[in-house]
């Protein structure tokens, strides 16, 4: 399988990440277990989760997912075939209540939290979750400065940034020689692309940096599985799901269903082959809930959409 560098960091990973927010949340600690396995055996290494999966499901105290991870990696012993993304900075507790936080103390404190979770003395990608603006820039990289030379992370990167804040954190890192983002992870699919497409991929693509966008699928609504709010009622993405019906989503659906009949593949893959060409993208991420769906995804990684296919899927 081709691989693609995060950045600049000489990291090598696939090109789809498997987003680990399902861990613990709708999926319990067995099948995890499996879906994972699957997901190594299938060529893919690339797995993203965050401390505060899953503060959202009640009782739940964050940390979830990165328990499971780790113990996943105790049992299978292969924490080194696996590249692993977390995030810090957005609050822990239940509900995950309270103000964002990448302060030194916060990002070093929490570091450990996550590493003893995770099992694990060292992180690949450490990405700050969202952006804080009551900490200066300098003092986070700082935070990260100090992890990477202790080995406990290897690279950096930043999510739900501006374009604005990512560059202005990359001329303090210049300016102070510290570590600077080497990944971006935005918000980006078919449907949402105004975000991104406006400001934040000109910057990317001209700094090297690596984009690993988030809700690459629309919260399920681009593997068109969902065709009408009934079908979603009760379904735990339901509050995120209802945005997308309207006018524009049934013409990007129509659309999806168009390439997926030609090319003999699915919506799902055909939504994903689509950000894999994309300029800048390294890996969009991706969840599953079972290994069937997950199978479903692992066949993106080798569509190539040909040219006509993708006009007529962005003219939508």
């Amino acid at each position: 399988m081709k691989l693609r560098e995060l950045g600049r960091s000489g990291i090598q990973v696939p090109a789809l990440c498997f987003g680990g927010n399902v861990f613990g949340w709708t999926v319990d600690e067995t099948r995890s277990f499996a879906l994972l396995d699957a997901l190594v055996d299938a060529g893919l290494n690339f797995v993203d989760t965050a401390d505060i999966y899953s503060t959202w499901v009640p009782g739940h105290q964050g940390g979830e997912s990165e328990t499971i991870l780790g113990r996943w990696f105790a049992a299978r012993k292969n924490r080194a075939k696996v590249v692993l993304a977390t995030k810090v900075g957005m609050p822990m507790g239940e509900g995950g209540k309270g103000k964002t936080s990448l302060s030194k103390k916060y990002i070093l404190q929490e570091a450990e939290a996550s590493l003893r979770r995770l099992q694990t003395d060292y992180i690949d990608l450490y990405q700050s979750h969202r952006d804080d603006p009551d900490t200066p820039q300098e003092e986070t990289l700082e935070a990260y400065a100090e992890l990477i030379k202790a080995g406990k992370v290897r690279a950096i990167g930043c999510s739900n940034f501006t374009a604005e804040r990512i560059e202005s954190s990359l001329a303090i890192s210049a300016q102070h020689n510290l570590p600077c983002y080497e990944t971006a992870q935005p918000e980006y699919n078919l449907y949402d692309r105004a975000g991104f497409e406006e400001k934040i991929e000109g910057v990317c693509a001209g700094h090297g940096i690596g984009v690993i966008p988030y809700y690459s699928l629309a919260s399920g609504f681009l593997s068109g599985k969902y065709r009408s709010e009934k079908e979603i009622e009760g379904r735990p993405r339901a509050g995120t799901l209802k945005r997308y019906f309207n006018e524009r989503g049934t013409r990007v659906l129509s659309a999806l269903d168009e390439a997926a009949k030609e090319l003999h593949a699915t919506p799902a893959q055909i939504s994903l082959a689509w950000l894999m060409q994309r300029p800048a993208l390294v890996a969009p991420i991706a969840s599953a809930t079972t290994v069937e769906q997950l199978q479903e995804l692992v066949g993106a990684v080798n569509l190539e959409l040909p040219t006509s296919v993708v006009e007529k899927l962005e003219k939508a």
